[in-house]
């Protein structure tokens, strides 16, 4: 692999902790601040909506000013949020945990195009073996993120995770060390590498291919990110279990979301797609069994372990699939478009999560998965019906 997709896994490992930390902390330091329990789930959701709202931002920026400019904008954001969640902490403000939430959405929707910038370094037989590479640093950030969510006490200490979010933001800071002395900008192309711009959009989207690559990422995402919001509330508060087994499920959880990277890219040209896609499926469904089975630890974990694994499964897969939909004048567009989707639709799930975890409990929560699975099965039939017709 070229030189700038090791410095990619790097600055991923480290960039990519904001999200492993809000979500490990965000629903637990919301309960103490929010005014109803219903908002403790508020910022893991707001981290997921600033992302949205910063995803046709930064691929227009990254569009025309190139990718390693916007990449620095976006760890200098993280850093930000680290302050501001600090600032949170120590003025017991609830309102600026949610700002800290969705600055640091910010900064993780630039991180995210970390796999299309090592896609473009390497051939095209290559690319989905890089997008799994640049992944693999999530493994990094999986220990890490949680792990710096701990210091300073918690709950217990005088003004809780202050220290942790200051910790946060330093880690932020090496992102951007790693990306300002190792990437290389040259040889990116920006707008005035493809200025016809390629075809409408609407032919595009005509491509049973592009809505089953997005399909496959934002289901993979939503149905992940929904159960996952609400697994640290549903452990501590519902069903009596420690913050260190909260902590344990989650970080061996985002492991099991990156691990499969080290050969699922190497998987999408041995087995295929459809069939990548397919045991995604089947991981998720035996997560939603096993959740609604019990709520011992083992069962939270092993239901967790399954969810990593089918998420990082269709995440994959889809990323892969993406790039044989579109052409290179049209690249920026689809991606924006893709990830609109994907995390719009994770947003939702994370907002809605907490209020449905309150209403109707956890066993009933995880079932809500199961008609979201249905729609993208349907939608690979319906693609490898017409695949002969219009894909490549």
């Amino acid at each position: 692999m070229p030189f700038n997709v090791w410095v990619l896994v790097a600055a991923q490992a480290l960039a990519m902790c904001t999200a492993p930390y809000i979500v490990f902390i965000g629903s637990i330091q919301g309960r103490l601040l929010a005014s109803t329990p219903e908002y403790a789930t508020l910022p893991v959701g707001l981290v997921v909506l600033g992302t949205v709202l910063a995803i046709k931002p930064a691929t227009w920026l990254m569009e025309r000013l190139g990718r390693k400019r916007v990449m620095l904008l976006g760890t200098a954001m993280g850093m930000l949020a680290g302050l501001l969640g600090a600032l949170a902490s120590w003025s017991e403000q609830f309102p600026l945990l949610c700002l800290a939430a969705v600055v640091g959405g910010t900064g993780l929707a630039v991180v995210h195009q970390y796999r299309f910038a090592a896609m473009e370094s390497v051939p095209d037989s290559l690319a989905g073996s890089a997008a799994a590479r640049v992944l693999l640093g999530g493994l990094i950030a999986a220990w890490l993120g949680p792990e710096i969510a701990t210091l300073g006490n918690g709950t217990e200490a005088e003004y809780p995770f202050l220290i942790s979010w200051l910790a946060l933001s330093g880690v932020q800071l090496g992102a951007l060390v790693i990306l300002g002395l190792g990437y290389r900008a040259q040889g990116e192309r920006v707008r005035e590498a493809h200025a016809g711009g390629g075809r409408p959009l609407r032919e595009i989207l005509a491509n049973p291919l592009i809505w089953v690559a997005i399909s496959a990422a934002a289901i993979g995402y939503a149905v992940m990110s929904f159960i996952m919001t609400a697994t640290p509330l549903s452990m501590t508060e519902m069903a009596g279990h420690d913050l260190d087994d909260a902590k344990r499920v989650i970080q061996l959880h985002i492991m099991a979301m990156y691990l499969p990277s080290l050969i699922s890219g190497w998987l999408t040209r041995v087995i295929g797609i459809p069939l990548m896609m397919a045991a995604g499926l089947l991981a998720y469904l035996g997560c939603v069994v096993l959740a609604a089975s019990g709520v011992s630890f083992h069962h939270y974990l092993s239901a967790l372990l399954l969810l990593g694994v089918g998420w990082n499964l269709l995440f994959v897969s889809g990323t892969t699939l993406l790039p044989r939909g579109y052409t290179e004048a049209e690249r920026f567009r689809v991606q924006g478009i893709n990830d609109v989707f994907v995390f719009g639709s994770q947003a939702t799930a994370a907002l809605s999560a907490g209020v449905i975890l309150s209403w109707l409990g956890w066993s009933s929560l995880v079932m809500i998965a199961v008609p979201f699975l249905v729609i993208h099965g349907v939608l690979m039939v319906f693609w490898l019906s017409r695949k002969g017709e219009l894909c490549s």
